[in-house]
């Protein structure tokens, strides 16, 4: 639903960035990778992924593309929902996750 949000960095702390787009504050929730990139920004622009359940509409937000559509390949495995998905990103770098799951490394 929204690809990206571009503006002012409001608010972060190494989960949540709010970014302030035409006079709106959206908080997305976010790795530590991408708290790692961002930290010393005051402009950002947040590739996003917008979860959607019975009880909460939750806004992920990621430094590149390629966090967000390794994101979206976890949470599309059976058993692993945006929460677990962020907590895998923010322990592993994307290549060490790519290629543990190539290697077919569990651990």
């Amino acid at each position: 639903m929204y690809a990206f949000l571009e503006g002012d960095l409001v608010g972060l702390n190494p989960t949540i960035a709010v970014v302030m787009c035409a006079g709106i504050g959206f908080e997305c929730q976010i790795s530590l990778n991408t708290f790692q990139k961002i930290k010393d920004l005051k402009k950002v622009r947040l590739f996003t992924h917008l979860s959607v359940k019975e009880d909460a509409h939750t806004l992920f937000g990621f430094a590149d593309e390629n966090e967000r559509e390794l994101f979206r390949h976890l949470i599309s495995v059976n058993g692993v929902g945006p929460s677990t998905a962020r907590m895998v990103l923010s322990s592993l770098s994307i290549p060490d996750i790519t290629s543990a799951i190539i290697q077919g490394n569990v651990t």
